[in-house]
Parts: structure tokens; sequence; C-alpha cells
């Protein structure tokens, strides 16, 4: 029998895509940049995918979608970073908007994937 791993799930190879196109654009800044907002939106990007890993690995159904709501938390501030990083011209307008419709779609997949996540009355 094969296992059922988080690795497979859409919502988080998305969410890993994600944490590549955002390790690009902090390699591109200065260690100024880097060591301010650079650091605050790569944690960002990145705990989006560690919190759906960590939300499958829970049993409970409270907790799963704890840390699927706080990918989605950090999904919002990443959100945030990248439009700072684009209004004080470290990115240019291309990779801002290309970067935030990623985000919106993982936005999207990711409500989708709470929703479909059930209820405390289905476990």
């Amino acid at each position: 029998m094969r296992e059922k791993s988080f690795g497979n799930l859409k919502v988080y190879q998305n969410a890993l895509e994600l944490s590549e196109l955002g390790w690009e654009i902090y390699l591109r800044l200065s260690q100024e940049v880097k060591f301010g907002m650079g650091n605050q939106f790569i944690r960002s990007v990145d705990s989006i995918g560690a919190n759906i890993a960590e939300g499958y690995g829970r049993f409970h159904y409270r907790d799963k979608v704890r840390f699927y709501y706080n990918a989605r938390g950090s999904l919002w501030e990443s959100k945030h970073w990248v439009l700072l990083l684009f209004k004080r011209d470290f990115i240019d307008k291309e990779t801002f908007e290309y970067f935030l419709s990623r985000l919106n779609r993982a936005g999207k997949q990711l409500n989708r994937f709470i929703a479909s996540t059930g209820s405390p009355n289905d476990q």
C-alpha cells in the first residue's frame, strides 16, 4: 500500500514553487535589503508550504485547519512584503505582478483545500 504524503498535494507543490520563485527574488536583493525586508519576505513565503506540511501531519481536524489557516496568513504576509519590495523599487513591475498573480492563484487553491478538509463532524 502506498503511503499518502503531503508532497503529493498540488497545493503543497505550488507552495514549493512559490518558495523557489521567492528565493530567486531574494537572491537579487542587496545585502542591506536581505537583512531587513528580504528575510521577512522569504520567511513568509517559505512558511506557506511549511504550514501545509505541518497541518497535513496533524490528526485532528482543528489542528489541521489551524495550520492551513496559518499558511493562508503567511500567504497574505507574502503579499505585503512583495508589495513593499515593489513600492520601494527593489523589484520591477513584471516580477511583482507575476509573483502576486501566483500568490493569488495559490490563495484560491488553498481556500479550496481548506474547504475540502472536512469538518469536525466528519472525523
